[in-house]
């Protein structure tokens, strides 16, 4: 392999003499510039805000060493042999007494000789990357290349976890350097001095540099590989286009092969192995020769053979097993930046599993949309958008929800995912997103912009990208979009709702169920609209499915004359028609309120039109009774042309609450003083009855019996009748989604009738008699007597099976301790 050499390498220098480790080697000592150790530790002290920052810097900068030799080879073959690897290494080694310890970050890259050490390590801000892509550039163009550096601090962030730094480097080969040779850069964070010296291990690395940082005594945990681990796939598992590698241990039991056994070991092996070692003891050849057969086969005699059956075989002895240590080299960066690459050679399966392995998730994503472009500025970028399969837990739980799945690169380093000010709107927070852009305006630590510009920018592109996916989806695969409106539908909605500028166009790619489709659009409600019609047609009712909705009072007619309505059963369905208004010039009507036109009134028969004046003037009496009635309950009653079946509605009026918008607005109120604004809407409210239904008609004909204004009235005729009217008026608050004025009268109501009708005595009383309760118990709640110890029963099948210990905990610790792992 040609990765081994590199790594054996590696692992044997952690045995052999430390760069450190220079005494008598001449060294040359360097003073810093002037103002140069007042500014290094305003680097170290306070520029970066984290101290794990350093292994990105550190890495960022073994990328570019890398980099710089593979741009460099392109016109000095002698630079690099194609066939020996480019990679990374990182180490981390413990200290024997285990107090401290040290990470070795190893790359095979372009190296430095001594006055690069010096020039580069020794002056502040000196960035070699910049230094030189400039030179390349003013050539011949090679240094188009995936280099990061820019500021030349990088290297400094390692004194934000070590005490002391040393650089072991060498050069790659050149007409001037033909023989490179080691020289190690040593310094500590407090110095004001650096020393360079010949590496006195001779040339260890054969090409490349190896930084050995010596921890700080509070810096243990980066000793950890899964510490370092999570860093690199935080920060840097896409900054380098070459990989990188952690060491790693682990102990396992493995035979043991080399395993002689004595006479003792193999006679205590076989006490171990019977049960009786007397018996064992006393066995003879000749008894062993009795226990085997020779049995001969019964066919041809040509063809028979002998078989030698021993009865009693003796068992294999167990292998000794050993613990062995091994070593690994775990490949951190495995998963490729595949946003960096053309959409078109990118497979569905590959998009998958970068996903689930970036944002960690074990749930295929609904969708992507694979894209590149200019925020201005000459900002280009590349990004990679995700629709996720379901939104977070706790999404409508908060007005506002945090989302850290917008990561930010630049040039394939991790910068933020704290958009600040610039976060996205609510209704898009559950999206993920990778926006990698090549040259953004950071501050000098690279952990901020400097400029909040770009986030604004990006933000708009992500809303109009989002957008362009659905659109798209929404066109060439309606079943697959249906999946995701099934996943996602309520936030589009709360889109339409948020998105004053993109309304229209959320709008357009929600869905919803009608009488007549399981989903439809308002696109395609205008286009199957009846000729005439004027208005979009819908019922709204909370937590009810289409099938009951489908079933209500209010669309009977509309369903027999074959008008679509739509049904909508969700907080926000009535609020954005609300604020929509109208579509296409047609407006959104609410069938459960006054004001539902079929749009062909006008082309109404004459007869027609007089059969409605004479019905008007016919139910005269009864709609003047109910209005004197029922004025504490509606405002007027009128007669319906929305009902064919039942007998009457409770209508809301035009800027009154209906059924669905009354229940959000109590909800919402419930805690609040609601004000005379809600009281006024709640009483905007009348009475439709259906002039067809007969127990209309019977409820007429017993108001035009009753006794005039000039004769004896008849108060138990009279009472009867506004019994059957509380009822009626009552049933059809119900049935309109309302609630009724107070439930238990309506319900004693029915009772009455229940009675009547069944011939049992309306004065008649249930035995009311019940037990009491006890007396007051006079002791004390707490008692002193010991409460049992906790215990956990078990199902009859995992009993015998599942063994569980219970720890005890004093009462004088805060936060139990688990040691569990």
């Amino acid at each position: 392999m040609r990765l081994l050499s590199p790594f054996v390498l590696t692992g044997l220098l952690s045995t052999c003499v430390l760069a450190q480790d220079a005494s008598g080697i001449p060294k040359q000592k360097h003073d810093f510039q002037s103002d140069v150790t007042r500014l290094r530790k305003i680097v170290i002290n306070s520029l970066y805000s984290h101290r794990d920052i350093f292994l990105r810097e550190l890495l960022s900068n073994a990328n570019d060493a890398l980099e710089k030799l593979r741009l460099t080879s392109l016109t000095d073959k002698q630079a690099w042999d194609p066939e020996q690897p480019l990679n990374i290494t990182i180490k981390a080694v413990k200290d024997e007494e285990g107090s401290g310890g040290r990470i070795i970050i190893t790359d095979y890259g372009i190296g430095m000789t001594p006055e690069e050490l010096t020039t580069n390590l020794g002056t502040l801000a000196k960035s070699g990357t910049s230094e030189f892509l400039a030179k390349a550039e003013s050539s011949d163009g090679t240094g188009q290349g995936n280099l990061i550096g820019a500021f030349g601090l990088g290297f400094y962030s390692s004194f934000l976890v070590a005490d002391r730094v040393y650089v072991a480097s060498v050069a790659s080969k050149s007409d001037k350097n033909a023989n490179p040779s080691q020289h190690v850069f040593s310094s500590t964070a407090d110095d004001s001095s650096f020393e360079v010296y010949p590496d006195p291990r001779g040339n260890t690395l054969g090409r490349g540099t190896e930084i050995t940082l010596v921890l700080k005594p509070d810096t243990a945990e980066f000793l950890e590989v899964e510490k370092l681990k999570q860093l690199v796939e935080k920060h840097s598992s896409f900054s380098s286009a070459f990989p990188i590698y952690l060491y790693t241990t682990h102990t396992e039991e493995v035979p043991d092969l080399d395993h002689v056994e004595t006479p003792n070991e193999d006679f205590s092996t076989a006490q171990e192995s019977t049960s009786s070692p007397a018996d064992d003891a006393s066995e003879t050849p000749a008894d062993k020769d009795e226990d085997e057969a020779i049995v001969e086969d019964a066919g041809d005699a040509e063809d028979a053979e002998d078989v030698k059956i021993t009865v009693d075989e003796e068992e294999e002895k167990p292998l000794k097993m050993k613990t062995v240590v091994t070593t690994d080299w775990l490949h951190l960066n495995a998963q490729p930046p595949i946003w960096t690459r053309d959409p078109k050679t990118v497979t569905d399966e590959e998009y998958k599993n970068f996903y689930k392995a970036t944002f960690k998730d074990f749930n295929d994503p609904l969708a992507w949309h694979h894209f590149s472009g200019d925020a201005g500025s000459s900002t280009s970028f590349k990004a990679i958008l995700y629709l996720p399969s379901k939104l977070p837990s706790d999404f409508w739980q908060g007005p506002v929800i945090s989302n850290n799945d917008i990561r930010l690169y630049n040039k394939r380093v991790f910068i933020t995912s704290d958009l600040g000010e610039s976060m996205l709107p609510k209704w898009m927070s559950w999206i993920k997103a990778i926006v990698d852009a090549e040259d953004l305006p950071l501050n000098v630590s690279r952990e901020m912009l400097q400029s909040t510009r770009f986030l604004r920018q990006i933000k708009q592109i992500l809303t109009r990208r989002l957008i362009q996916l659905l659109q798209r989806i929404s066109q060439d695969t309606p079943e697959k979009y249906q999946e995701i409106w099934s996943a996602l539908g309520p936030v589009i909605k709360l889109g339409a709702l948020e998105a004053e500028k993109d309304e229209q166009k959320l709008a357009g790619l929600s869905r919803w169920a009608s009488n007549q489709h399981n989903s439809t659009s308002l696109d395609e409600y205008v286009k199957n609209r009846k000729k005439g019609q004027t208005q979009i047609f819908f019922l709204a009712g909370l937590g009810q499915t289409p099938e009951m909705l489908s079933k209500s009072l209010f669309i009977e007619k509309l369903s027999a004359r074959g008008y679509e309505v739509l049904l909508v059963n969700e907080p926000l369905d009535e609020i954005l028609y609300t604020k929509l208004h109208t579509w296409e010039k047609l407006t959104f009507q609410d069938v459960a309120k006054t004001g539902l036109k079929f749009g062909d009134e006008d082309e109404d028969p004459e007869d027609e039109k007089a059969q409605l004046l004479a019905l008007t003037e016919k139910f005269q009496p009864l709609i003047t009774w109910l209005k004197n009635e029922t004025s504490s309950v509606v405002l007027d009653v009128t007669l319906s042309n929305r009902l064919v079946t039942s007998p009457c509605a409770i209508v809301a009026q035009m800027f009154g609450y209906s059924a669905n918008m009354e229940r959000l607005m109590n909800a919402q109120n419930s805690r609040q003083d609601k004000g005379m604004g809600h009281s006024y809407a709640k009483k905007q409210k009348n009475l439709e009855i259906n002039p067809n239904s007969p127990l209309i008609e019977g409820l007429l004909r017993r108001v035009k019996q009753l006794p005039g204004e000039d004769e004896e009235p008849d108060l138990e005729a009279e009472e009867e009748l506004r019994e059957v009217a509380s009822i009626l008026v009552d049933g059809a608050l119900v049935r309109s989604g309302f609630d009724v004025p107070d439930a238990n009268i309506f319900f004693e109501r029915v009772d009455m009738v229940l009675r009547r009708s069944l011939g049992v005595s309306e004065s008649a009383k249930a035995d009311a008699t019940v037990k009491p309760a006890p007396p007051v118990d006079p002791e004390p709640l707490t008692t002193t007597s010991e409460l049992p110890k906790p215990s956990v029963e078990l199902p009859e099948d995992l009993k015998g099976k599942v063994q569980i210990d219970m720890e005890e905990l004093p009462d004088d610790e805060d936060e139990p301790y688990h040691d569990e792992l």
